[in-house]
């Protein structure tokens, strides 16, 4: 690895990990068809060369496809890196995922475990999320399904995916919860009244998804984006035409704050994010290598109280229009 950026630790687990992580979901899944298997082996690469060490997948994501790509992507850099990946989804027999069914079943979750360890080419899981919390299932039944992957030396942490403070809380009393994925940026601030108060009492890392909500906070899409059918955001209310030309005041807002530090809008975006808790680590998904580059020099932001302060008041004026997700879509996220 030729470049070393400055790493953050998720939880009192102890993962330690890059400032800023890499989501590939993107690469095979949700923004349109998948992209070419060796473009994105290559760009899994050159981030790891340019210091991240934090690699998100699931086996949802295709299905199967994105851990395949990630697995063999990383395959060089045995413990050089770490590999988040996710259980608890139930995949029909046509190869696509079913999201009206969840299951965390523990012998489910045994059995994604071992498959995920072949996909990803590696003795263990670094860290094991449950992707969507599943109300048929105790979440002490699925903490301790995970405990025993632990014990077995499969996975070494357990984290949890847009799961609500009560099953924080429970699952936590199991096993120690490591790191929490959800979503969070300026775009989506709902985690501020309960999720990262709690998430600080119990010492369990933040690893925000869509940090910069789902591309609009990169100053790149407007009210007249056309989104192909195989983009899922084609049907999320929030990037409709109307509710995308009525959010502008909050890319005017960050583009006010990337003119004064000349820099882009998308750094702003992470750079706040990075600036309001040290144990908070984003993964933004990208399939460009030039706005992985970009990403990244988010890290080298900083903000000054005053200027925290001054986006917090402005934002806060600034009334987001358009639901995140589509009503079947917001059933599964367990907030």
């Amino acid at each position: 690895m030729n470049t070393i950026i400055k790493s953050r630790t998720l939880g009192n687990g102890k993962l330690e990990v890059s400032a800023l992580g890499l989501g590939c979901m993107g690469m095979s899944f949700s923004y349109g068809a998948p992209k070419d298997k060796k473009e994105m082996i290559a760009l899994i690469r050159s981030a790891v060369e340019q210091g991240i060490t934090f690699f998100d997948t699931a086996e949802v994501y295709g299905p199967f496809i994105n851990e395949e790509l990630v697995g063999e992507a990383l395959a060089p850099f045995k413990g050089q890196v770490v590999i988040a990946t996710k259980f608890g989804f139930k995949l029909d027999p046509s190869g696509g995922p079913n999201w009206k069914g969840v299951d965390s079943r523990p012998q489910h979750i045994k059995e994604v475990a071992e498959a995920s360890l072949k996909r990803l080419r590696v003795e263990t899981i670094d860290l094991f999320y449950q992707h969507r919390v599943d109300p048929d299932v105790p979440i002490e039944d699925v903490a301790g399904a995970v405990k025993d992957l632990i014990q077995e030396g499969k996975v070494k942490h357990f984290g949890l995916s847009e799961a609500g403070v009560n099953t924080i809380r429970k699952a936590h009393a199991v096993q120690s919860v490591t790191a929490l994925q959800s979503e969070y940026s300026l775009w989506w601030r709902k985690p501020e009244a309960e999720i990262i108060p709690t998430l600080e009492e119990l010492g369990i890392g933040l690893v925000p998804y869509s940090p910069l909500g789902k591309g609009y906070l990169t100053g790149k899409i407007n009210g007249n984006t056309i989104f192909d059918r195989t983009d899922f955001r084609s049907t999320v209310p929030r990037f409709q035409s109307e509710a995308l030309k009525a959010n502008q005041a909050l890319i005017d807002l960050l583009n006010t704050f990337a003119q004064k530090k000349n820099t882009t809008i998308a750094r702003i975006a992470l750079a706040w994010l990075l600036a309001q808790k040290p144990w908070i680590v984003p993964i933004p998904g990208t399939t460009n290598l030039q706005r992985l580059e970009e990403n990244l020099g988010a890290i080298s932001i900083e903000f000054t109280p005053q200027e925290l302060t001054e986006i917090d008041i402005a934002s806060s004026k600034i009334k987001l229009q358009g639901a995140r997700y589509t009503e079947q879509m917001e059933k599964l996220t367990g907030l």
